[in-house]
Parts: structure tokens; sequence; C-alpha cells
């Protein structure tokens, strides 16, 4: 089941960008608009990708942040749940009805563990990592103190060099810690290897994962010969899941940003040589911007500035045109080179975003769309739950 918007209750223009039957070109300014054809075709490759290959997937919510498009992905891509990075996020989708929810973080302040032990009255499997033995007791005892179970996964630093222990001897001491700790069950390992996933070269990428499958494989052996079984060995991203999927140790992944794309993405090479975004992937998600402006001959002001996305990774891409294109922004303006003055005031353009995932967080609305009209609008479930 879908949210249910009462779309009577919202006024186009100031509470939501538009409204389900409306044409693009009355769609209210800056938004995200989604292709929904794009966006389920890759949800459905990756699902088939997935079940080929033996593994399960378990879609990335941060990226979304979405209950919408998660439900999409399960429903037509056989996601076995939701991974997410904080206990409020995480809460918004089990409170919106999905079983299956990983907190793929650390969970260590008492005020968050408590919430996070509440979840699983929400009718959902809950699942957290840990790297530290002291968290392993904090855990546990708001577990108990709730009359519920949470399951813990073992974060291993497989080189990201953030979270996470390195060892293998680290791994099997704190899972046979939660092992016997009450209120906790032992899951198995967290092994997402995040610093690679954006270099460009596939050889590059390849050879962190290489090395991070050995730590995976030499921990999983460790475990097994302390009896200790692991049901979920997970990882990979957009830039790495073909690797973990031929690994023979991994068994779910993470994929969050394959659903949207975005220009940072979109740069990566393929074992072929070629842009991931030339066939592995669709563009599915835009910035729809006007031209608010073009007093200078050979530049037009867009109303897509820094408040309508995120330029961590780089500036967008205008899609689908090479005769113009995006030098920068400020607070509320874009500019756009138009040398060729083939822009007028209030044309519309579909930007890629630099970065997918902190883009959507600015914006409370996703407008689909499907043959020129606006099919459905969803809300930015989680935006700005960042606890």
């Amino acid at each position: 089941m879908k949210t249910h918007v009462n779309f009577e209750d919202f006024e186009v223009g100031f509470d939501i960008p538009a409204k389900p039957g409306m044409d693009e070109s009355e769609i209210q300014t800056p938004c995200l608009i989604l292709d929904l054809d794009a966006l389920e075709r890759n949800v459905k490759k990756m699902g088939d990708y997935a079940r080929t290959h033996g593994m399960r997937h378990r879609a990335h919510g941060k990226m979304h942040k979405s209950v919408d498009v998660l439900k999409l992905q399960q429903d037509l891509g056989a996601a076995v749940g939701v991974c997410c990075q904080k206990v409020s996020e995480a809460e918004v989708f089990a409170r919106g009805g999905i079983q299956d929810v990983m907190v793929s973080n650390q969970v260590t302040e008492p005020a968050k563990i408590k919430r996070l032990a509440e979840m699983p009255k929400y009718g959902c499997r809950v699942l957290v990592c840990v790297d530290d033995p002291e968290n392993v007791k904090a855990l546990s005892n708001a577990a108990v103190a709730a009359g519920t179970e949470i399951e813990a996964l073992v974060e291993i630093d497989c080189g990201a060099g953030r979270c996470g222990v390195n060892t293998t001897q680290d791994v099997v001491n704190i899972a046979k810690l939660i092992d016997a700790a009450p209120g906790l069950k032992f899951a198995g390992i967290q092994a997402y290897q995040g610093a690679m996933q954006h270099l460009d070269l596939y050889a590059d990428r390849k050879e962190k994962l290489d090395i991070a499958i050995a730590q995976v494989t030499d921990a999983v052996n460790g475990l097994n010969s302390n009896g200790l079984t692991c049901d979920i060995v997970g990882g990979g991203g957009t830039g790495s899941y073909y690797f973990e999927s031929a690994s023979g140790v991994y068994n779910e992944l993470q994929c969050g940003s394959y659903a949207f794309m975005d220009a940072d993405y979109g740069r990566i090479l393929d074992e072929k040589g070629d842009r991931i975004d030339a066939g592995e992937w669709e563009n599915a998600l835009f910035i729809l911007t006007t031209v608010m402006s073009h007093a200078k001959a050979d530049m037009a002001v867009v109303d897509a500035g820094l408040k309508a996305q995120s330029v961590d990774s780089g500036l967008p891409v205008v899609h689908g045109r090479n005769d113009v294109t995006y030098l920068k922004c400020s607070d509320e303006h874009g500019v756009v080179a138009d040398p060729d003055g083939v822009l007028k005031v209030n044309d519309k353009l579909r930007l890629v975003p630099g970065h997918c995932d902190p883009t959507c967080n600015v914006h409370d609305w996703y407008v689909g769309l499907r043959g020129g009209k606006v099919e459905t609008v969803w809300p930015v479930s989680a935006r700005g739950k960042a606890y």
C-alpha cells in the first residue's frame, strides 16, 4: 500500500509542487521529478540481477528516504527490506509497514538505543551494527527492558576507514558477546566498502574489493570455527555489487543510488570502459528547474541553486542536451551557459544532481511522471530524520 495523500488538502505552489493529472509544464520549480518508467526499469533490473546471482537485496533507504520508493523496490525488485543510517530514519520505514529494517550504522546514545529497542513493536525485524563490546551491553539492556529482540551484526572496516573493527579476532570476540547477550541475536557481518564506490576505473574498484572480500572471507571462517554462523554477510553498492555477488561469501547487497542515479555515479566506468549511466543504469531522478532570467545574451539564470541540491560531488548536469551547461550556483540561483541563446524565460530544464542522497534530503516531495503527465506525488518520508 502506498502512502495516502489527500491532495485536496494541499495548494500547488505553496504546499506541493504538483498534483496528479497535471502536465509537466505546470509543475512548480525547483522540485524533484522521477521518470517512473526509468525508475521501474532500474528497480526490476537490480531485482532480477540479485535473484539470478543468488543474492538478497536490502535496498538502501538513506538514498531516497521514501517509504513509497522502498515499497516499489519490494514489489518490482523483490527487496527483502531496507537499510538506514539513523534510528529516526529507520523508524519512518518501520512505521510505514516495512518489516525488515537494518540500521547499517552504530547506535550508541542511550536515548537512541531506547528508541531502537522499541522499534520491533511496530511488527518488524530490527538489526543494527556494532563495533564496540560496550555497545553490546547497552543494546542488550535496552532490549531486555523493552521486552524485544534486536539482531546485531559486527561491522568490519574493509577499507572505508570509518566505523568497524579490523581483525578477525575482534569480529569473533564481539560476535560471541552478542550471541551470549539477552535480548540480542547475532545476525552476521556488515562489510560495506564505501570508499571505492566512486572510483572511475573498474580495475581500481576491483582491487579494493579483492582486499575486502579476502578480509570478510577470513572473518566468516573464523566465526564458523567458533560455532557462529552468519545469516547476513552484507555490503555492496552501485559501484561494486558485481564484485560482492561473485565473492562466494556475501549474500546481501545494499545498493541505493542505482534506482535514481546521479552525475557523480554516472561518470564511473564499467568493465568495458563505458559510463554506467550509458547502459547499466538510467537517470530516473531530476531537479526540474525554470529559466527565470535571460538578461545576459549568453547566460540564463534558473531557479535551482544551492537550496535545491547538494554540490558536494560536483555540479548538476543538464540532461539530454549539450548546447547549454550548468556553470555555477548561489543560494537561490543557478547560472547556465547559453552561448547560442537557445533558452527563453520560463523554459524548463532537467538537471541530473551531482549527488542524489543529500539532494533528496532537501526536498519534501517527488513528482512522478509518465508520458509528460504527473502520475503520482510521493512524500520524501524521512526527510530531515538525522537523529
